[in-house]
Order: C-alpha cells, then sequence, then structure tokens
C-alpha cells in the first residue's frame, strides 16, 4: 500500500470519526425520547376487554430475571456495555462473512439499533427508513443509559406474537419475567431471532438447538459455568397449558391480522414516539371466536389439514371473528388474509347474478351432458360435473345451482362473453388480472379469503357492498382518537336481483331437488334452524363455503400449504363447521329472511326443467322479475349459443 492511499485512508477515517462526533454531540441537544411503553399494542375486544397475551404493564429492568438479561445480551449484543449504539468491529466482520457467502447471512444490529426499529410501526427496508433508525439509535445513545435501553427493548421485542418480556413469561410458563429460571430464560431469549421457527411451541427441536446455542454463548462470555448450562440444558420446561389456550388457539391470527390492518392506515403516525403506544379497539366478538375454534375441533378431525375462516356482520363488514390456521404456534402464516387460493364453484353465483342481469331467469335452461367446446386453433375444452353425472337433457338455472352443474357454468360464461363475469367480480370488490379462459366460470383463479367475503357482501346486504374490517378505533396512550373507521356501504347490484339470486342459493340444500342428482349441501339441512343462502366449492387442492342470512356472513378454506389433494370427506366435514357456526351464533334469535321487493313474485316450479309445476309431488316456489314468469314453450339456450357452439363428446 502506497503512502499516498495510506494517507487517503486516514484523512477518511479521522473525517469519520469528526462527523461522527457531531453527530452525536448534536444528538445530545436534542429533546429527550420517551420510549416508556412504546410499542405497546394494547389491543381491545368488542366489549373493551384487552385481548389474550397482552399486558398494560410495562415492567421495570428491576424486575426482569437476571437469567433473562444475561441470555439477552450475550447472544444478541455482547458488547452491548461497551459500544455507543453501533458495534463497528461486528459490522465489518458481517460484512466480510456476507461478501464472503455472498448473501445476508449475518446481521449487526446491536440492541440500541434493534429497539429503535421496534419504535415504528412497519418495518420497511428503504434507505430514510433505515436512516431514521439510525438517528434514534444516537438519540437513545445519547439521553439514556444501557440499563434503561435494554429495559426498553425487552419490552417491545416479539416473543413469537406476543410483545414484551412479562407477557412473554406468563404466556409460555404462566410466571413473571422476574422469576424465570436459567433454562427458561435461555430458551425465551431465542425466539426473537425468528419467532416462527424458534418457538418451542411451534418447533421445539429448533428451540432447543437455539437453547444450546445461547447458554454456550453465555458460557463463553463467562456469565455462567459449562455446568450450568449442561444442567439448565437438561431441565424439564413444563409451559402454560390452560383450558383457555386450547379453546382459543387460533385467536392469535385475529391478533395478526389486526396488526396488518394497523401498518395500512395512513392516518396512525408511523413511529411509536409521536404516540407513547397505541389502544387498538377491534370488532373481535369472543363468542363468536369460541363458536368458530369449536367447531373447527368437532367437524375437522384431519388435524393434518389448514384453515381460513372468517365471521362477518354483513350489514357493517365488522370481522367478528377471524383464523388463518389451526394453531399459531405450530404455523404464524396467516391464510386468511394472505394466501390466494382457487374459489371453485363459490364463484359461480356471482356468474349467475350477472345471467340474472342479462335476462336469465331461475328457469332459464341449458343442456347437462358430457360437453367438449371447441375453440379457435384446435383448441378444445371439456369441464365434467362432480361425479361425473349429468341430466342428458335441458335443466333450470335452479337445478345448475342446486347441484354445481359445471357444463352449465361454461355454458353461461360463453353465452354472456368471456369480459361480463370478470367485469361482475371488480364490481363486487375482487379485482386481479384474471383470464377470460372457460374455467374462470369454474373458480380456477386465485382470490384471497377477504376478498371474497367482501363480494359475498353484496349479497348478503342485499346490493350493498361493505369492505371488511377489524379495527374500530386507535388512540394514543391519553385517549386522543388517531382513527376511527366509518363504513360505508356502496349500492351496486340491483335489489331485485340480489333476492332471486339468495332465493336460488338455497335450492343447494332444497330437498325438491333430489332427482338424478342430490343438491350439494343437502347434508347439513337437518342441522339448520334458520333459512341461508350457501355456496360450496370443491377444487382438486381446496374445499371452500360461503354463507349467509341478514345477520351474519361466514366464509371457511381448508386445504394444504403445499398443494396435496383434499378428500370427499374434507368437503363434508367443512359444509359441518360452517353449518354449527352459522346455527350457534344466531343460536336464540329470530330466523331473519330477506323480504321480497314488490316487483318479484313467487312461482311454483318444477325445479329441475324449470317449467311451470304439474306434479303438486315436485315443487319448488322460485322467484321471478313480474312479467318474466316461465311459460312452457321456451326453448334452451343452447340453440342460441353466439359463435362457440358445444359438442357432445363422442370419446
Amino acid at each position: 500500500m502506497t503512502k499516498k492511499v495510506i494517507k487517503l485512508v486516514v484523512f477518511f477515517l479521522i473525517l469519520s470519526i469528526l462527523a461522527y462526533l457531531g453527530i452525536y454531540m448534536y444528538a445530545k441537544s436534542t429533546p429527550k425520547l420517551s420510549i416508556k411503553g412504546a410499542n405497546g399494542y394494547y389491543i381491545y375486544d368488542n366489549t373493551g376487554n384487552l385481548f389474550k397475551g397482552d399486558s398494560k404493564d410495562w415492567v421495570s429492568i428491576k424486575d426482569i430475571s437476571d437469567n433473562l438479561i444475561k441470555a439477552t445480551v450475550s447472544i444478541e449484543d455482547k458488547n452491548f456495555y461497551n459500544h455507543q449504539g453501533f458495534d463497528f468491529f461486528r459490522i465489518m466482520k458481517a460484512f466480510m462473512i456476507n461478501v464472503r457467502n455472498k448473501g445476508n447471512v449475518q446481521g449487526a444490529s446491536t440492541i440500541t439499533q434493534q429497539l429503535s426499529k421496534n419504535l415504528f410501526l412497519d418495518f420497511d427496508k428503504t434507505w430514510s427508513r433505515k436512516l431514521k433508525e439510525a438517528w434514534i439509535t444516537m438519540r437513545l445513545e445519547t439521553h439514556y443509559d444501557k440499563d434503561t435501553i435494554l429495559e426498553g427493548y425487552l419490552n417491545t421485542i416479539n416473543y413469537g406474537g406476543i410483545f414484551g418480556i412479562e407477557s412473554a413469561a406468563n404466556y409460555y410458563f404462566g410466571k413473571k419475567a422476574n422469576e424465570l429460571n436459567l433454562s427458561e430464560a435461555s430458551i425465551l431469549s431465542g425466539i426473537p431471532k425468528n419467532p416462527s421457527k424458534y418457538s418451542p411451541l411451534t418447533n421445539y427441536k429448533k428451540a432447543k438447538e437455539r437453547h444450546k446455542t445461547i447458554l454456550n454463548s453465555m458460557v463463553k462470555n463467562k456469565y455462567i459455568t459449562q455446568a450450568e448450562a449442561d444442567e439448565a440444558f437438561k431441565k424439564e420446561l413444563i409451559f402454560k397449558k390452560s383450558e383457555d389456550d386450547e379453546n382459543l388457539k387460533m385467536m392469535m391470527y385475529y391478533k395478526s391480522a389486526v396488526l396488518d390492518e394497523l401498518s395500512k392506515i395512513k392516518s396512525i403516525p408511523s413511529s411509536f414516539l409521536d404516540t407513547g403506544g397505541l389502544k387498538i379497539y377491534t370488532n373481535l366478538d369472543i363468542k363468536a371466536q369460541k363458536i368458530l375454534e369449536d367447531s373447527y375441533n368437532k367437524n375437522i378431525d384431519n388435524k393434518d389439514i389448514e384453515i381460513a375462516g372468517v365471521v362477518m356482520e354483513p350489514a357493517t363488514g365488522k370481522i367478528i371473528a377471524l383464523t388463518g390456521g389451526r394453531d399459531y404456534d405450530k404455523s404464524e402464516f396467516n391464510r386468511a388474509i394472505n394466501a390466494k387460493r382457487q374459489v371453485g364453484s363459490t364463484i359461480k353465483p356471482f356468474l349467475y347474478y350477472a345471467a340474472l342481469e342479462n335476462g336469465f331467469t331461475p328457469s332459464t335452461t341449458f343442456t347437462s351432458e358430457r360437453t367438449t367446446f371447441n375453440f379457435s386453433g384446435n383448441k378444445t375444452y371439456t369441464p365434467k360435473n362432480y361425479n361425473d353425472k349429468y341430466a342428458d337433457g335441458p335443466i333450470s338455472l335452479a337445478a345448475a345451482i342446486s347441484y354445481s352443474d359445471n357444463v352449465y357454468a361454461v355454458k353461461t360464461h360463453l353465452f354472456l362473453g368471456d369480459n361480463v363475469l370478470v367485469d361482475m367480480l371488480k364490481r363486487v370488490g375482487i379485482d386481479s388480472n384474471f383470464s377470460n379462459l372457460p374455467s374462470l366460470a369454474l373458480g380456477t383463479e386465485e382470490v384471497d379469503m377477504i376478498s371474497m367475503m367482501e363480494a359475498y357482501s353484496s349479497f348478503a346486504n342485499e346490493g350493498s357492498k361493505v369492505k371488511p374490517y377489524l379495527i374500530s378505533k386507535v388512540t394514543d396512550m391519553d385517549g386522543n382518537v388517531l382513527y376511527k373507521y366509518d363504513s360505508k356501504p356502496e349500492s351496486i347490484l340491483n335489489k331485485s336481483s340480489v333476492y332471486i339470486l339468495n332465493e336460488l342459493l338455497t335450492t343447494t340444500y332444497a330437498t325438491e331437488f333430489k332427482d338424478y342428482n342430490v343438491p350439494t349441501c343437502l347434508s347439513i339441512y337437518p342441522k339448520m334452524t334458520h333459512k341461508y343462502a350457501v355456496k360450496s366449492g370443491t377444487t382438486n387442492t381446496d374445499n371452500l363455503i360461503f354463507g349467509y342470512n341478514k345477520n351474519l356472513l361466514v366464509g371457511i378454506w381448508t386445504g394444504y400449504d403445499d398443494n396435496r389433494n383434499v378428500s370427499n370427506k374434507d368437503s363434508s366435514n367443512i359444509k359441518n363447521m360452517w353449518v354449527d357456526i352459522m346455527e350457534n351464533y344466531l343460536n336464540g334469535n329470530d330466523d331473519v329472511w330477506y323480504k321480497p321487493p314488490s316487483n318479484v313474485v313467487g312461482v311454483p316450479i318444477d325445479p329441475v326443467s324449470g317449467k311451470v309445476a304439474t306434479d303438486g309431488k315436485k315443487t319448488k316456489i322460485l322467484y321471478y322479475i313480474k312479467g318474466t314468469e316461465p311459460s312452457d314453450n321456451k326453448e334452451s339456450l343452447d340453440d342460441i349459443l353466439p359463435t362457440i357452439k358445444n359438442e357432445k363428446d363422442t370419446s
């Protein structure tokens, strides 16, 4: 290295030191930050009670186990008491390791830097955000001693969806933070690095591997002896178990959905330094949440299958219960808000509403038979009905809904034109880049659960769409309102057509439709004491059901994260789960159904043919806009399919 290069390096080193000292002195002159209570997520249900796992208490460093403090410092930041917020040697070492391994293998954040990160609502990785964190780190170091900074960190860090060591000690072990022994403290201190990976309730094997790493680091840093480490590692860990924990394993998914919604509210300051913490008031109804979880435990006997379930008030959009999986301790991935899956036949009500707007009636017929559709370019498409059952003759729209006839759905989609269903889905809140393939009518595109709930709300709410939401109000720690949700139903559909569709969705369990086929939800009809509109859907990998009346809308999905095939039994179980939720929540309530608009008339109809009933034994009241009631001389729409003709499959 030449003298010139050495001088240049020394110059920049001196310049950097001077710049750092200048920034440090400026930080010292700034107002003192208030961190006590910061990052406090105090989340309340709809009665004002604090969520399970949340704590109002900010615990002093003096009331935290010395074992926990030593374990945390040893594994997270061994030079914590010797640096000024940044461990430059550790930063250089991490940089060299990451360059050597061509990736972000090792981090170098200090406890102070992690605390500054915790003081923000979101975790954006922009340069402006990183600069803000660095500036807060400097200010924390200049205004507070190390114990106070560590106290702030331990009260704000994430221990697997549980924030703060006092809450974590209680959640995992039923203890206070100052009661943790060495074994308990050292395994808890391993969780924040990767909560979903190192929680002992999620992955005990991985948690114990990290447990050993932490105990070894404590030996290396001379906090404990090797004998103490060995004894702590072998000591039996007894985790807190209670009846409440067993019954409400899924409530953490509601909480994670709340925090996700919170991060998207623009009126909330991005930093907790502006609020000192937040009080979040939600729509959670503990009764509904318990019914949701109890129904899962009662009906879903396949404990490997995953679940997403949402319970909502259709008039307001309030999500009163939610789960994004079967056990948050085992998987924190929230399938209710983050997963998109094929929705199968649950998309058909939107197709058929569009059909009603375009002149269809419950009596409109297409031929149900094994059909191959031919397209330009020698392309063909052959949809199949469930169990390969066909009428081999014309069936009504009502029958197509009752049996979930796929051939009828594709014919309707092609008859209306490619864009009609896509435009309809956008109207009800499902706005994606859908293809115009014939299979769109069978739900082959992927949609998230919340979007589906919003879409179905337009039917349950008689044509007015509402946004599903979890948070009703947010205040700062002094009670000043920072945000309040204003529910604004949007009228998007014709009330009369919605009424007709809602009545058609009762055919899915109507005994009058027992014929060459049976209604898709007939098996749960004996459990019903209320009238519901309901539609189920099944693909090779997914089971779904959405159903409602004026008071309640419930949607459920079950399937596997790795897209394994689902079974017929799984499809039956999800239907039983749905009806149990509806019945148990509405138990004791009057049967509330929709009133027919003045321009709608009910007519006794032969269910399968759609013609005016002549046999009293086979009659169902179906509803029509006045003047569109059926006459026996109507032809099947097969005769006027535009351009694309269906041909009976001869294979």
